[in-house]
């Protein structure tokens, strides 16, 4: 995906040192940066320090730049490599395994979920909890059942909270997600599956009040 036609005359700018041009791409992307960068490492401040890394390698390699990607993949591939670099030295991360494998024979959904006989065979036994009761209660409890969902996400494995930090949270394609991790098309939809699967019934099991369920 080569850069777009606004990221063409960002770039440019950028090129120029146009000082309001860099800010701009700050304040777009560090957020997002930081965190990727955090499913990497060990710690906010590793994280920060990573991003800081970051922009200087993007500093440093705009005239590099071929534009054979966005500009976005561009960057977000810098800090991928800072972060890999990051947290081999550190040694405080977990390698990137590109089908994480660290649960790879585990099924996505609990099989107890599904019935084992009858004419229903393989069907639903527990369906999944709908996620789009706005109960005046659900409601109140948002702000908590987010807490819950950043605390479900960071227990995911490092591949598959890199996945879903890309796509659901920072909003990139499968192809930036793929240009950024260096992973195939079916990798990327595998682990994004699973990552989903898991957050899900973390989810799940705090909505239906059983929080302490490991």
């Amino acid at each position: 995906m080569a850069p777009t036609p606004e990221e063409s005359t960002l770039l440019q700018a950028l090129r120029n040192g146009d000082e309001a041009a860099f800010a701009l791409l700050v304040d777009r992307y560090h957020g997002q940066l930081l965190r990727l960068a955090m499913a990497f490492v060990a710690s906010r401040a590793i994280a920060e320090e990573v991003v800081q890394e970051t922009w200087i390698g993007v500093l440093e390699g705009l005239a590099r730049f071929e534009g054979r990607s966005s500009l976005k993949t561009w960057i977000f591939r810098i800090l991928t490599n800072q972060a890999k670099t990051r947290g081999v030295r550190e040694s405080r991360t977990v390698p990137f395994s590109p089908l994480g494998n660290d649960d790879a024979d585990k099924p996505s959904v609990d099989p107890t979920r599904f019935l084992t006989s009858g004419y229903f065979v393989d069907h639903w036994a527990s369906p999944p909890t709908p996620w789009d009761e706005a109960t005046p209660e659900r409601l109140l409890l948002s702000k908590e059942c987010g807490q819950r969902l950043e605390q479900a996400i960071e227990a995911l494995p490092p591949a598959q909270r890199q996945v879903l930090v890309l796509r659901d949270v920072d909003g990139l394609s499968s192809e930036e997600v793929c240009n950024v991790l260096a992973l195939s098309e079916t990798n990327q939809r595998v682990l994004l599956h699973r990552a989903r699967s898991r957050v899900r019934r973390a989810l799940e099991r705090y909505l239906e009040g059983d929080a302490s369920t490991p």
